[in-house]
């Protein structure tokens, strides 16, 4: 059975970050989860990271991560581009079957196994089953309104639950903080 899951938006807007995920986790045709948190803040909350994929493998990569933060001093770029190095190169996480959205106060990344580490062109970013859903409402928010970041996340996430049935309108929802 494969395991289906989650929503991951990240949305910057007039120096505020903030992540937003939503928490089930499905297996096969059923919901098992309802309250899954696959968003955390690193390096002393000052970059916020969110996963979609095996939960397992998720929690590895951010576990990773954190130490390529600590070890270049929190510098989020140099940490993604050595963590893609690593997670393609190596025998062990190649197999680990996640990705990874990364940001703070300036740039966002998408982190992937296969050694990409892309910044978006406009401050938005998602990854999952409703990423596109997600991405879709926030740029279309982005573009139109004066929502603040916060409130962007919200309701794009709220438009991926009423169209994808791997995203649920449990949210756990994260800030850049200085």
């Amino acid at each position: 059975m494969k395991s289906r899951s989650t929503t991951i938006l990240v949305v910057r807007r007039d120096g505020r970050t903030v992540i937003g995920g939503d928490g089930q986790v499905t297996l096969g045709s059923s919901v098992v989860k309802h309250t899954a948190k696959k968003i955390r803040k690193l390096n002393d909350g000052r970059i916020v990271v969110g996963f979609a994929g095996s939960a397992a493998d998720g929690l590895s990569l951010l576990e990773r991560l954190e130490e390529k933060l600590s070890k270049h001093r929190g510098n989020l770029l140099r940490s993604a581009v050595e963590l893609a190095k690593d997670w393609r190169m190596d025998k062990y996480l190649r197999r680990l079957e996640a990705i990874l959205v990364a940001a703070d106060k300036e740039s966002m990344f998408l982190i992937s196994g296969n050694g990409d580490v892309i910044e978006p062109d406009e401050p938005v970013l998602a990854i999952g089953s409703g990423g596109d859903y997600a991405r879709s409402a926030a740029l279309a928010l982005y573009r139109n309104t004066d929502l603040d970041a916060r409130k962007i996340v919200e309701e794009s996430l709220k438009i991926a639950g009423e169209i994808c049935i791997y995203t649920n309108h449990h949210f756990t929802i994260e800030e850049v903080t200085d």
